[in-house]
């Protein structure tokens, strides 16, 4: 089974794009989604975030994510010490869910921070969602109800979009103007093609970020 990682920065598209392979009936692991639920459904991942933020990080049994938010993408250290938590328990979470798939062709994967986490060395390939800029920021200011400064603030604290597709082996545009759909169209023939040549490709090696 070959395992594809899709990311992209926020605003790029990369949830559509999944939601696309989806419909063709690949499997599709959200790191993002799966994270999100694991704030509120996992114990152990529970006290570490309090032990790092307090109390108040929890409201109840939820997590207070605007208040998570408002911490992490304004400190860069806090931000790193959060991701040094839950990045371990998505990958173990993920080589679980491969487990149940592996009959499959191939799966996607779909993570914001694929390189910055280290996850793509599980993967064969990565596929880059790239978007300009100024339709990024409208997309979620539309989208989260932010002002432009705080979308700007959070495109800051991911990695700069050129140096995330010389990253990637293969690049989706999303930028309105292309056929998205005739992209993954294409993408998805050349893996099968790939996963049925039964030749055994290797995970991604370390790269310098």
């Amino acid at each position: 089974m070959l395992r594809i990682g899709i990311t992209g920065g926020i605003g790029s598209g990369k949830t559509t794009v999944c939601d696309m392979f989806a419909l063709m009936e690949v499997p599709v692991y959200n790191a993002d989604a799966e994270t999100k639920a694991m704030y509120n459904s996992h114990p152990e991942l529970r006290q570490k975030l309090i032990a790092l933020f307090g109390e108040t990080i929890y409201s109840g049994p939820e997590l207070n994510r605007a208040k998570l938010g408002e911490l992490v993408f304004s400190d860069k250290e806090k931000l790193a010490q959060l991701n040094a938590i839950v990045h371990p328990m998505v990958f173990d979470h993920y080589e679980n869910w491969c487990k149940q798939h592996a009959d499959k062709p191939y799966t996607i994967k779909e993570a914001a921070m694929m390189f910055e986490s280290g996850s793509y060395k599980h993967l064969h390939f990565v596929v880059g969602v790239i978007a300009p800029m100024s339709v990024r920021i409208q997309r979620v200011m539309h989208r989260d109800s932010l002002t432009e400064e705080a979308v700007k603030l959070r495109i800051q604290n991911q990695m700069h979009q050129d140096k995330l597709q010389n990253l990637c082996d293969f690049t989706i545009e999303n930028d309105g103007r292309q056929s998205v759909l005739k992209q993954v169209i294409k993408l998805h023939a050349k893996f099968i093609k790939m996963a049925e040549s039964g030749i055994a490709h290797e995970f991604k090696k370390a790269v310098k970020l």
